[in-house]
């Protein structure tokens, strides 16, 4: 029966803990949840601006010291493309610090941020879905004029593929693996970067709006 009583005595305090807290208490609890979620965001960001920088300055080092005039088109053009994507990740991330710090109201803010990043995961999928014809195409187009030749590997590729439909066959299962294995890794990555993050925003917006 002790027990019972014990149990009953929990369950109330529970159940009205949070009418001990005031308003300012919930809020600044919210605060500080809120901060440090933006804070792993920005974390995040500032990873994807680090890579973006080794991958734009290798692709450099390549496209310039290059021989094979392929290499240098193929290597040139997409460190370009890598220097708009950068562009993009430091105006994210001056966005996403400039809403933080903003004096509108903190609902306000957070449903921007919301927008902003939910914005970007979309674009940056679309983005990346969209290379992988590209970027086929284009090294075709560049190799098929001046293929670079390797005898011991041309030997074995013309005893594997010694007719044209293995070769085009080859050619569509290697696309269509790497674009489902390229697919549910960019969905799983953009999550662990910025979705989980997203949502958590979205359930202190919820929150917020309750009080």
């Amino acid at each position: 029966m002790e027990l019972d009583e014990l149990k009953d005595q929990l369950k109330n305090k529970l159940s009205t803990d949070h009418t001990i807290r005031s308003q300012s208490d919930i809020a600044l609890l919210l605060t500080k949840k809120t901060n440090s979620i933006i804070a792993k965001l920005k974390r995040n960001l500032w990873i994807e601006i680090i890579s973006a920088i080794v991958f734009i300055l290798s692709f450099g080092f390549i496209g310039v010291s290059s021989q094979d005039d392929s290499l240098r088109i193929y290597f040139s053009v997409f460190s370009i493309l890598g220097l708009a994507f950068l562009y993009l990740l430091f105006y994210l991330l001056r966005k996403t610090k400039q809403l933080s710090l903003s004096s509108l109201p903190v609902k306000s803010n957070l449903q921007l941020i919301v927008n902003i990043i939910r914005e970007f995961t979309k674009r940056y999928f679309q983005f990346t879905m969209a290379l992988i014809p590209i970027c086929f195409i284009f090294a075709f187009l560049l190799g098929y004029p001046e293929p670079v030749r390797i005898p011991s590997l041309d030997k074995v590729a013309n005893e594997i593929f010694s007719e044209k439909w293995k070769i085009i066959s080859f050619l569509l299962a290697y696309m269509v693996l790497l674009s489902v294995g390229i697919y549910y890794f960019t969905k799983w990555y953009l999550r662990k970067q910025y979705g989980k993050y997203v949502e958590q925003l979205q359930v202190c917006i919820e929150e917020l709006g309750e009080e």
